[in-house]
């Protein structure tokens, strides 16, 4: 069931993203493919972080806690529970670079912002981490929100390759300013002229 919702990520995110589209402009909706894709791949390669990465790490650190007399014997509801708590945090973890390059695209945040808030991202991280951890202990913790924090600064780089830069200053305004100051000196010098032939 587990592989089957990680394969169908494409067709999944495609129907969030229909959700979302009536509340788009014209010109936003035509991002329905990269979100679909960069929704897709942030899945996956959630999903294999978790089950490489993640998961033995925090079960090689639990067996350190083995003593002369004590062995490491977790029972498999424990982690199959462990498991898939870290698999489905992971993948939602791993969306928060899409998210932040979308949600700068559609101009609703920009990095600047998710700068200055950065100390309340890192309490809401820490805090959801606590609530995906099965355990009580800092170092589990840890190890769930030190992937949070990383795309969390790899979101913030992304939102600011993302958010749509300043149009700059057609031509035409550009000379607007020199044209008038132009135009005043002239008016000064015939104004002089006028006054020195009297």
């Amino acid at each position: 069931m587990m592989a089957g919702l990680i394969l169908a990520a494409p067709i999944i995110m495609y129907q969030v993203w229909l959700f979302v589209v009536p509340a788009l402009y014209s010109n936003e909706k035509k991002f329905v493919i990269p979100f679909v894709a960069l929704t897709a791949i942030g899945t996956v390669t959630g999903a294999a972080f978790s089950h490489w990465v993640l998961f033995p790490g925090m079960m090689s650190f639990f067996a350190t806690f083995t003593l002369a007399g004590v062995r490491f014997e977790p029972r498999v509801e424990y982690v199959f529970e462990l498991y898939v708590r870290s698999l489905v945090g992971m993948v939602i973890v791993f969306q928060i670079p899409t998210l932040a390059f979308f949600l700068a695209k559609i101009r609703v945040v920009t990095a600047r912002f998710l700068w200055r808030n950065i100390r309340y991202a890192i309490l809401i991280i820490f805090v959801v981490a606590a609530v995906l951890t099965p355990s009580q202990d800092p170092w589990n913790l840890a190890i769930f929100a030190a992937p949070m924090l990383v795309l969390y600064v790899i979101g913030i780089a992304v939102a600011w390759i993302g958010q749509p830069k300043r149009q700059s200053t057609p031509p035409e305004l550009r000379l607007v300013l020199p044209a008038a100051i132009l135009d005043q000196a002239r008016r000064q010098h015939v104004r002089h002229r006028s006054r020195s032939s009297f």
